[in-house]
């Protein structure tokens, strides 16, 4: 499955005829592809969820299409001639068309993805790519098209690459074949190697408008309501992954409860800050630690700590964020007055690693979350 798949309800990017929200993008691609000077390598670049894998799946689907026409000296329709049937000027190709089908189940000659997949020996699923993979794409990239115009590798995602991975990568970036392409997905990029990233040429892809994210969830998950799925759209901050995964899990039903646990906390309207409610507390850990299933602690993690950030710069402006819900409001402003904005930076810094080790550490869910909130709670009280 893709980095940036939902699997609830919307196509995977290698099946998505459709490509909303990105069309800037889109247009710089065709472009340089038009005019016969397409980088070979490109970094596709942005939040998790906004399309990146969808807009590399489309544009190779888009070369492979072209076959032979992409050898033409004059640019990669040549001359003279138009683009083959099928081919629009948008890139979109029909999803009963034989190179989209092809594509979509890796059975097309000249062209392969790179991405963590299953380790054969334990058949468990990888959190890398290897560099026994990557030096198999670069073998790949070295042959002859067995249909004429590209050979394409698609990375996705490039944040996966280990370390020797990433440092084999290097040497199809600094010796390209001719007619060879990759394309790197990256939610990340500042992570990548810098001579990774030097030698491709940069898109960086915008979050989706909110509107554009309720049009999908509306397709998603078509029990929400417009009220829901605007909600949502506003917690996903442009990234339609992320809000299809909320909804998944319950995600308004849980950031409900996050405001509601912190309000005892903020005081305001003359009442003093109570503290957390332990046994709220208790059960909010419970519902995201019980199970094998992560999906709910993550939701609940990623929610918690992006709340923080609103927080942290809601003490550095002087101002509340654009708010989610109205009850958020006097929660934000009255707990972003409380403490420095250097404790306010430590407490993020500090809860964040401490979560992110959960699940690479396995450490205790709700201990974990008890000792997230409670710092939270001694800054609060802070004064």
């Amino acid at each position: 499955m893709s980095a940036e798949a939902d699997g609830m309800g919307l196509p995977e990017p290698c099946e998505n005829p459709e490509l909303i929200g990105q069309e800037a993008a889109e247009a710089v691609l065709l472009q340089a592809a038009g005019e016969g000077r397409l980088a070979h390598a490109w970094l596709l670049a942005g939040p998790r969820g906004i399309g990146k894998a969808t807009l590399a799946y489309r544009f190779a689907r888009h070369l492979l299409a072209q076959g032979e026409a992409a050898d033409q000296e004059l640019g990669l329709f040549g001359a003279s001639e138009p683009p083959q049937d099928g081919i629009a000027a948008d890139m979109s190709l029909a999803p009963d068309h034989p190179v989209f089908r092809r594509v979509a189940a890796r059975g097309h000659p000249d062209f392969k993805v790179l991405e963590p997949g299953v380790n054969e020996k334990t058949g468990r699923p990888r959190t890398e790519i290897t560099v026994d993979q990557v030096r198999k794409a670069t073998d790949f990239l070295r042959l002859t098209a067995a249909e004429g115009g590209w050979r394409i590798v698609l990375v996705d995602s490039a944040d996966a690459l280990n370390a020797n991975a990433a440092n084999a990568l290097l040497k199809i970036l600094e010796e390209p074949s001719r007619h060879s392409l990759l394309l790197l997905v990256s939610h990340a990029p500042g992570r990548l190697l810098a001579t990774v990233r030097s030698r491709c040429c940069h898109l960086a892809l915008r979050p989706l408008a909110d509107a554009a994210v309720g049009e999908l969830l509306r397709r998603g998950q078509p029990d929400l309501d417009d009220a829901e799925a605007a909600t949502l759209a506003r917690l996903a901050e442009g990234s339609i992954g992320r809000a299809l995964e909320l909804a998944d899990v319950g995600g308004l039903e849980l950031y409900g409860e996050l405001v509601a646990l912190l309000a005892g906390l903020a005081g305001g309207d003359g009442a003093a800050a109570r503290g957390l409610d332990s046994e709220r507390l208790h059960g909010f850990a419970d519902k995201l630690a019980r199970g094998s299933d992560l999906g709910a602690f993550r939701a609940g993690r990623d929610l918690f700590l992006w709340w923080l950030a609103r927080a942290v710069r809601a003490r550095t402006l002087g101002r509340v964020p654009e708010l989610v819900t109205d009850a958020e409001g006097p929660v934000l402003g009255n707990l972003a007055k409380r403490g420095s904005l250097a404790e306010w930076l430590a407490l993020w810094d500090k809860v964040s690693h401490l979560l992110a080790r959960v699940e690479s550490a396995n450490l205790d869910r709700k201990q974990a979350l008890l000792a997230a909130f409670l710092e939270l709670e001694a800054l609060a009280r802070a004064r």
